[in-house]
């Protein structure tokens, strides 16, 4: 693994990813979160990437690397840039993708990212945009800084857990009330007219689906 680059500003979303929650953090989003409080198959998160990601892909958001180790990768060459504002988050994913090629790069994505433009075929920005601050139109602006560095013709796709405007359990209700309230989530009035409207100021070929209170959405860079 390479590490490089540097970090601009901190949100409070970086309070789930610390070194002894992330082990759980598998568990916690794709056994209980995804099934049971969001509603959405994880079979249709592992489509998503397996639709869109190229030989050249960028992640913003990592995680763990779940969704990334579990898919199926396109043939040939499998390099992957893990760009994250949390260190402890980057080297774990780093380490469970260590049989490709991964380059870590410590960045804060509501900032412009410290890499090339046009690099990427495809570029990821899972169950991020839900832990930014602020309305739609501003964390919105993390679309333009992965954008950038994808090349015209590629793809920029992801998923984010929306409050409003979407069917929502008690479990979920609850769990959003929770979130948003110790500052781990901050999507209360995200809803899935927000985001296609940010898409579409971006990318005239879009998709957006929603599953359950997930929107997956997809985007083809002009």
């Amino acid at each position: 693994m390479k590490v490089a680059g540097l970090s601009a500003g901190v949100w409070a979303g970086q309070a789930a990813y610390r070194a002894w929650t992330l082990p759980c953090y598998d568990l916690v989003v794709f056994g209980v979160n995804c099934p049971f409080a969001w509603r959405i198959p994880v079979a249709e998160l592992l489509a998503l990437f397996e639709r869109n990601l190229a030989g050249e892909h960028l992640d913003v958001g990592v995680g763990t690397g779940y969704l990334l180790d579990r898919c199926r990768k396109p043939a040939g060459r499998q390099a992957i840039t893990l760009a994250d504002l949390n260190p402890q988050a980057l080297r774990c994913a780093a380490r469970r993708l260590a049989r490709y090629e991964v380059v870590a790069v410590r960045a804060d994505a509501l900032e412009p990212l410290p890499l090339p433009a046009g690099a990427f075929g495809s570029a990821s920005v899972n169950f991020l945009l839900h832990c930014l601050p602020g309305p739609m139109a501003a964390k919105a602006r993390v679309l333009d800084h992965v954008a950038a560095c994808v090349r015209p013709g590629g793809r920029v796709f992801g998923a984010t857990v929306l409050s409003a405007g979407v069917p929502v359990g008690a479990f979920g209700r609850a769990e959003l009330a929770l979130f948003n309230a110790v500052g781990v989530f901050h999507n209360r009035g995200d809803g899935p007219a927000g985001l296609r409207a940010e898409l579409a100021a971006r990318f005239p070929v879009h998709r957006v689906q929603v599953r359950g209170c997930v929107a997956l959405f997809e985007a083809q860079v002009p």
